[in-house]
């Protein structure tokens, strides 16, 4: 049906029907159907008219993104095709909604349209906070980039008190002129108590809690422990000192690791996968709902796991002393970290022992009671993985990769009732870098397989930034007084000359977060163009299947390679070619979600604990400079906020080329990189910003110069 519409061709159903020869009615359903997926498939619209027309180069399909603050919105295509739209061109689409966009010109480097039609609603709730405006009660969307409040009548508060946050369905969109409407279906509570930053978090991103009673009868059918016949046909660990390293509070245990000096110059190295394929079967309940998941969430001390926990706590993690099935890459490595030969294959073992990053870490530091918890067999493979570490890091340094990002993670200490009781730089040891090493090259083993094979496949891929976007890096850079040459062909390992300069400078937190902002997102592709971060010819994710849907899908490609000789079918080649471009984008997409939500509680949590301190002066690093103010951040907090030029008691004029304020009677200049004095004058829970006031004394003229 597809070749009727030309590239100008408009039609009407009727005429439609007229030119296949329809004439029964079940013919005429049929044709309907089909219409219907088309405009869902991006294919062809339906106009105001009610006539039908082939989407060309003028209309194209995507899901429209509103900023934070900004005048635009951006309409984000299947094929990564970005177009710009004016918020008064966005005709009541809501942030995350599917909309048609008609071209019509251009905004700086790329296209700009208007939306013509919403084709898919994004969301049915919203979570907020109920407010009075003039006497009639609106909610606040939490998300600011839904850039509507939504009025709810009197009939449909239902108990609901201002100042109360709380999810409301929507039962009317945003038209010209007119405010969308909602009705409250629950109240989670007051907006102060902290027990609702998680439940509010949970339902601002649509993440489900509760997994369905198909998936619940599918997992009460699984054994409780591993059978003795599924063991047959595995390659046997049991005897073998393997064991498993993760955080304190980790539950859900997908790697075991084990090492073997083979001579003086190779080790082998094993990488034993938790098996999660052998459970969780293709097209299963639990299989349709793990892919709709696409990832486990991790919101402070509650996960929302992307498989039940029967399977995510007990029969897949490699709990210690207990016998598990795994999937095992066993590499043979030279002291210059190359890999020389590898054997894969389905596997049992039993976990020795549990460590903790904490346990090894004082192990590495020679702490004598740490060794004398982990016992001689044990601390000798530490030795030996802490020596091939090395040799790995070492590798990947000389081909580039960017190393030692640590993303401005912080670490958030609660008490029993859930109130922030502080907030800490997330460190990284010795034992985190070791899994981190061992991990990037078991995954870059398995792509590579899947490459050289020319097999269909789910890469991990990280394509190079663009050169303008590092200007903004280079600039910031330059302004610290660093002096670091970017050339015309950016490689990574100029990126991480920019980390090695930065080293133990103040504003080290806040470069690699811009540097992270520089780069284009990691995602999900079946089609390989590399990892440029890590400096990767091939790159997946095999190593984590409890909690991500891309690795469990290549665990199954990798258990097919391996039955089958390191082949394919023709019909497998075709059936995976179609499946997997779509599996690569929705575990992308579902990957943000899981971020932004664990981004919004920290935020959350950064304004709590700051909230205790109002009136109270730190020291605070410049780290950007704009028209509009200072941005500064609390350095060992990683706490961030805004000095509004507002406040500034001389009048500042802002030089964009040396990127510095300049007060226009007392001439004084304030620079990234100045330690200066604020005071903490608001924090807005719901919108996660800190607002600081210069502590503007005779004391306080730029404490200090960071800048080196």
């Amino acid at each position: 049906m597809e070749q009727i519409f030309a590239e100008d061709v408009k039609l009407t159903q009727k005429e439609i029907l007229k030119l296949l020869g329809v004439k029964n009615k079940n013919q005429r359903k049929q044709v309907k159907t089909v219409l219907n997926e088309f405009i869902k498939e991006g294919i062809i619209v339906r106009d105001g008219r009610g006539r039908y027309r082939k989407i060309g180069e003028d209309l194209i399909v995507g899901t429209i993104e509103f900023t934070r603050r900004g005048n635009m919105a951006f309409v984000m295509t299947e094929n990564s095709k970005e177009v710009a739209v004016p918020l008064d061109s966005t005709n009541g689409a809501i942030h995350g909604d599917k909309v048609l966009v008609e071209i019509m010109g251009r905004w700086r480097n790329l296209p700009m349209g208007r939306v013509v039609k919403v084709l898919e609603r994004g969301r049915e709730k919203i979570v907020g906070v109920l407010q009075l405006k003039r006497s009639l009660s609106y909610v606040v969307p939490d998300d600011s980039k839904i850039v509507y409040d939504f009025y709810v009548p009197v009939e449909s508060i239902h108990g609901a008190r201002p100042g109360q946050k709380v999810i409301a369905k929507i039962t009317k969109w945003p038209t010209h002129g007119r405010y969308p409407e909602a009705e409250i279906v629950s109240v989670l509570g007051d907006i102060d108590d902290p027990a609702i930053d998680i439940p509010s978090v949970v339902a601002k991103h649509g993440l489900r809690d509760e997994f369905p009673s198909q998936v619940i009868e599918e997992i009460q059918g699984l054994p409780d422990r591993v059978l003795d016949e599924e063991k047959k046909d595995r390659k046997n660990f049991t005897d073998q000192i393997v064991f498993t390293i993760d955080g304190e509070d980790a539950k859900d245990f997908d790697d075991a690791v084990s090492i073997k000096k083979l001579s003086k110059s190779k080790y082998l190295l094993s990488i034993h996968i938790a098996d999660v394929s052998h459970y969780v079967k293709e097209g299963s309940a639990v299989d349709r709902e793990a892919f709709s998941r696409g990832t486990s969430v991790y919101l402070l001390d509650k996960v929302i796991p992307m498989l039940p926990f029967k399977l995510s706590n007990n029969l897949c993690s490699l709990v210690e002393g207990e016998d598990r099935l795994t999937f095992t890459v066993q590499m043979t490595i030279d002291r210059e970290g190359n890999t020389i030969d590898y054997e894969i294959a389905p596997s049992v073992i039993k976990s020795k022992k549990r460590l903790t990053y904490t346990l090894v870490n004082e192990y590495f530091a020679g702490d004598k009671l740490a060794q004398a918890k982990l016992g001689k067999k044990i601390c000798h493979s530490l030795d030996l993985m802490r020596d091939l570490s090395k040799i790995l890091r070492e590798n990947r340094r000389r081909r580039g990769a960017i190393l030692d990002v640590e993303g401005g993670e912080v670490d958030v200490i609660t008490d029993s009732k859930g109130h922030v009781v502080d907030i800490v730089p997330r460190k990284r040891g010795e034992a985190e870098i070791l899994i981190e090493e061992f991990m990037i090259k078991a995954n870059e083993t398995v792509a590579e397989i899947f490459h050289n094979a020319g097999l269909p496949f789910v890469y991990r891929i990280h394509e190079q930034p663009d050169p303008e976007v590092l200007l903004q890096l280079r600039e910031y850079v330059e302004a610290l007084g660093l002096k670091i040459k970017f050339p015309k062909t950016v490689h990574p390992s100029i990126l991480q000359k920019v980390l090695e300069a930065v080293k133990d400078h103040p504003l080290r937190s806040s470069v690699e977060k811009l540097l992270v902002r520089s780069m284009k997102r990691a995602i999900y592709s079946a089609y390989n163009v590399g990892h440029f971060g890590l400096a990767s010819f091939a790159y997946t994710h095999f190593t984590s299947p409890i909690r991500r849907y891309p690795d469990l899908m290549v665990h199954r490609l990798l258990k097919l390679y391996v039955k089958q000789g390191g082949k394919f079918k023709s019909e497998q080649i075709e059936m995976y070619s179609q499946l997997l471009p779509k599996i690569a984008e929705h575990c992308s997409k579902r990957e943000r979600v899981a971020d932004e939500a664990e981004w919004d509680l920290i935020s959350i949590k950064k304004v709590e604990y700051i909230s205790r301190y109002m009136g109270k002066v730190f020291d605070v690093v410049v780290t950007n400079v704009a028209r509009f103010g200072l941005f500064v951040e609390i350095p060992d907090k990683l706490i961030s906020g805004l000095i509004h030029i507002s406040t500034l008691s001389d009048y500042y004029n802002y030089d964009e080329k040396k990127n510095i304020l300049i007060g226009e009677r007392s001439g004084r200049t304030f620079k990234i990189g100045d330690v200066i004095k604020a005071r903490v004058t608001n924090a807005n829970k719901i919108s996660g910003e800190v607002d600081f006031e210069l502590v503007e004394d005779e004391n306080n003229v730029v404490d200090k110069r960071v800048s080196r």
